[in-house]
């Protein structure tokens, strides 16, 4: 069967130390792989500058080629069924990195094609976010295992995949999100098999002190994501009590790292100028988009 990166949850845990590893061989220039004559089409709903510019560079880098197709040139759903442009584009490219509205959409096309599909956001995971991530946060912290992530927010599509990925690699995950704003209790019966096999402790709460108590990490998000913009006035109102400042983050080890996946809204999420501190890593975040991502390309087609 071909083999997709839809959701966290379609790798195991060995696979995904699997890509985390091959991702730092890429960043320090011990890996090989090329992938001279394949192509990646990039299938966007919505715009986009690391998830857009890291793929296409990967590619490039690999010895392989990538096809942009923006809205207007697909009209996915609309003009063009899904099931449609998934059987054509399996005619034409190697594999479809999807950058959508509905996760839905991200399913179907790995559904009804015959190449790998790699989820590039959707509303309800961002799984190339999370590698990026998780190897951000190894390499400031010294190892995964044991390390405590903190994330101060909406219980969005980043937070998602991060709840699973740290599930699966033994990493204690603690959110701290309003009623309302939270995971659902589905989510967090998928994730609780998978932390009480590797060791990981999972804490959801309303109170931003409970979760980064001694945390390793902490991260943030945008209040308001692409497609929810009728409730930013809504949100602005509920999240207040959530910005991460300076103050916030004293509770936290030593040493802790500041993550945030970009773009930022200074000043609402984040207090103004913390991204920019010692601490915090979120150009690092960006950077090990493109390392993480060469590594999820080789897995899925070298």
């Amino acid at each position: 069967m071909t083999k997709h990166l839809v959701s966290i949850l379609d790798w195991t845990a060995g696979e995904h130390r699997a890509v985390l590893e091959r991702a730092r061989d890429f960043k320090h220039g011990a890996e090989r792989t090329r992938l001279t004559g394949k192509a990646l089409a990039l299938l966007f709903e919505k715009p986009s500058l690391r998830t857009r510019v890291s793929f296409d560079i990967a590619m490039f880098q690999l010895g392989g080629h990538c096809v942009y197709l923006s809205p207007a040139e697909v009209g996915l759903g609309q003009r063009e069924s899904v099931r449609d442009t998934a059987q054509v584009l399996s005619r034409y490219v190697s594999a479809v990195a999807a950058r959508t509205f509905a996760h839905g959409t991200v399913e179907a096309l790995a559904e009804h094609g015959t190449i790998p599909v790699i989820n590039a956001l959707s509303d309800v995971e961002h799984p190339c976010q999370a590698l990026a991530d998780f190897m951000t946060l190894d390499e400031r912290r010294g190892g995964l295992a044991g390390k405590t992530l903190a994330y101060v927010g909406d219980a969005n599509n980043c937070a998602l995949s991060l709840l699973f990925l740290a599930s699966l690699l033994g990493v204690n995950f603690r959110i701290a999100a309003p009623p309302g704003y939270q995971f659902t209790d589905a989510q967090l019966d998928r994730a609780r098999p998978l932390a009480a096999a590797s060791g990981a402790a999972i804490v959801a709460t309303a109170d931003p002190m409970v979760a980064v108590q001694d945390a390793d990490a902490v991260y943030t998000d945008v209040w308001t994501s692409m497609g929810q913009e009728a409730e930013t006035a809504q949100r602005k109102a509920v999240f207040q009590p959530y910005r991460v400042t300076a103050a916030l983050l004293e509770a936290a080890l030593p040493g802790a790292v500041l993550l945030h996946p970009l773009p930022a809204h200074h000043g609402e999420e984040v207090a103004e100028g913390l991204l920019y501190q010692p601490y915090a890593a979120v150009f690092d975040q960006a950077e090990n988009r493109l390392h993480a991502q060469k590594a999820v390309l080789a897995t899925l087609l070298a």
